[in-house]
């Protein structure tokens, strides 16, 4: 049984930082391609950070150079550090474990950004 545990979510001034752990069972982080998403209210969930197993990086254009995602094998856990947090990245953050066209999904962690 696959699970993926999500946290680290809270709220965060402007220009804070955060770092998002997803804590995987059932399933090998460094044999999946590994993502976060978010999903804002009213909005659709979109892509945000990609680690692929031969751990190239993708990132989504409005985060690039802010946000970093990291594997720890070792904890079999996903990580994303996000830095200068802005008002618009409030959102529920949720990790995503694919292969094969198979996904699994995380129950989501809410960051808020706010003064």
């Amino acid at each position: 049984q696959v699970q993926l545990v999500e946290s680290g979510g809270g709220l965060v001034q402007p220009r804070g930082s955060l770092r998002l752990s997803c804590a995987a069972s059932g399933l090998t982080v460094s044999s999946y391609r590994m993502s976060w998403y978010r999903q804002a209210p009213g909005k659709e969930r979109e892509s945000v950070a990609i680690k692929r197993i031969d751990g190239r990086t993708s990132y989504a254009d409005s985060v690039l150079g802010r946000f970093t995602i990291t594997r720890g094998n070792a904890k079999n856990t996903v990580y994303l550090q996000m830095n200068n947090m802005k008002s618009e990245n409030t959102a529920g953050y949720y990790c995503n474990g694919e292969t094969g066209g198979t996904n699994y999904w995380g129950q989501g962690t809410q960051v808020t950004v706010s003064s």
